[in-house]
């Protein structure tokens, strides 16, 4: 099912494919943005709003395990949907992902470059030419990696993140130490159930949550350059997702027994950093800026890797212009693609700076990225069920973990994103939905290189 494509062969391992996981998913970053909104929906459920939705999840996880196995291709969503249902679906879903990757070179850029300047020239971080500067200065020097070649970038990867989680390690142990006999939050077993919720306040958390697990599947986007990807790149999205359930329930809970609900609240999207400033004295406190600078830097070189490889393979199908398909004579890597998404930031970086309109019409979008998830997520998730329910035993294995259990992640996340829309503004709904549509007109401009392409097959 997959044509030899020239990418990298065999350049990750386990251990790499991993970090890759663990690091899209931007977990300081997406800690710090998000805790208080979390906190604020639905208080002391935190995290066990963040463990159900995390199990939610893994039926996505064990979707993507299967159908990474029977198509290894870096299209991943997009050439699986292809493959089981037709190629119109197949294309939507990687066009998501394309889209949602495209709204985040800003979303993400910004904040590396604020925690930046907050660290090496503190009285510029407010200043918006720097932040647009750095932010820019952040985005060539991440693609220039990537184009080198993928083992330059997993090396980068597994430094940045590997000092991230050692920074969070830290912050846990000293706020178990220093608040676990006096918590600003009791905590307790009871603080799990789910009788706790009502069907509402489930859903509202769930709105939340749900963005701390984004970016995760970024191993199976991949699977062609790591070594055994049909098991391995699978695998490693299965270990990521149990790294940073785990961190992001121990994290949700250091924040209850660290601050009030007052300093939570004042502290917006910098939790991490309030929690820092309440253990450690300045400037030891730093390291949780350092840490979100860190985290963000590594989920855009991840999201650059998942929009690259994915509009690699949709070229490399020709269901969008094989320019994009084109690799590096000598790294092996999808340089044309990854031109297109840096340029495409630094586009929106140019124009967020200049006109104050743009800038908030961006900020708009970025709820959009979650709709767009939950759309790609849930095809996957169809297509896992249907292919298992047409063509595998019905033994309680598969009816479980590769039906069951997908389904009911696509029929939640699907629900979620649908219910999210009305509370979108317009901005918000047309990046949403529109995105999305807006893809049918290149797949139709295209039409006549794939007739060529099949004539030629043929």
């Amino acid at each position: 099912m997959n044509a030899a494509s020239g990418l990298e062969k065999n350049a990750l391992g386990l251990a790499e494919s991993t970090i890759m996981g663990v690091a899209g998913t931007a977990p300081v970053f997406s800690i710090a943005a998000t805790s208080a909104t979390l906190i604020a929906a639905v208080g002391i459920l935190s995290p066990a709003s963040l463990l159900y939705c995390g199990l939610i999840m893994f039926g996505v996880t064990f979707a993507y395990m299967y159908l990474n196995r029977l198509d290894t291709n870096a299209g991943a969503s997009y050439a699986w949907l292809s493959s089981v249902f037709n190629p119109i679906l197949g294309f939507l879903s990687g066009w998501a992902l394309l889209v949602a990757s495209a709204v985040f070179m800003v979303s993400g850029t910004i904040p590396a470059a604020t925690a930046t300047l907050a660290l090496l020239a503190p009285n510029l971080a407010n200043s918006t030419g720097s932040v647009t500067l750095v932010a820019a200065a952040w985005l060539v020097v991440v693609s220039a990696v990537i184009i080198k070649g993928i083992k330059l970038t997993s090396y980068v990867q597994v430094v940045m993140t590997l000092v991230e989680l050692g920074i969070v390690l830290v912050i846990l142990i000293a706020a178990w130490l220093q608040y676990g006999g006096h918590p600003a939050h009791h905590l307790s077993l009871t603080s799990f159930s789910p009788a706790g919720f009502t069907p509402h306040l489930f859903t509202l958390g769930a709105l939340t949550a749900l963005f701390f697990f984004w970016g995760w599947d970024v191993t199976v986007n991949l699977n062609e350059e790591t070594r055994n990807g049909s098991r391995v790149a699978g695998l490693s999205s299965l270990l990521a997702m149990l790294v940073v359930l785990a961190l992001f329930i121990l994290f949700a809970m250091a924040t209850l027994l660290v601050l009030s609900d007052q300093e939570i609240q004042a502290s917006g999207t910098n939790v991490v950093l309030a929690i820092a400033e309440k253990l450690f004295p300045k400037p030891w406190s730093y390291i949780a800026v350092l840490a979100v600078m860190l985290s963000t830097v590594g989920t855009l070189e991840t999201s650059i890797l998942q929009f690259s490889r994915t509009l690699f393979a949709q070229s490399r199908d020709y269901m969008l212009h094989p320019r994009y398909a084109r690799l590096h004579p000598s790294w092996n890597t999808p340089w044309i693609a990854t031109l297109v998404i840096a340029g495409f930031g630094l586009l929106l970086l140019l124009l967020a700076s200049g006109i104050p309109s743009v800038n908030q019409i961006i900020q708009d979008s970025v709820n959009a990225i979650g709709f767009q998830a939950a759309f790609y997520y849930g095809l996957a998730c169809f297509a896992c069920a249907w292919h298992v329910w047409s063509n595998q035993p019905k033994n309680a294995y598969n009816l479980t973990f590769l039906v069951f259990w997908p389904l009911t992640s696509a029929g939640f996340l699907w629900f979620v994103g649908i219910d999210s829309l009305p509370a979108f503004n317009t901005t918000s709904r047309v990046v949403a939905v529109g995105g999305i549509l807006l893809g049918l007109i290149p797949l139709w401009l295209n039409r006549h290189l794939r007739r060529a392409a099949l004539a030629t097959q043929s």
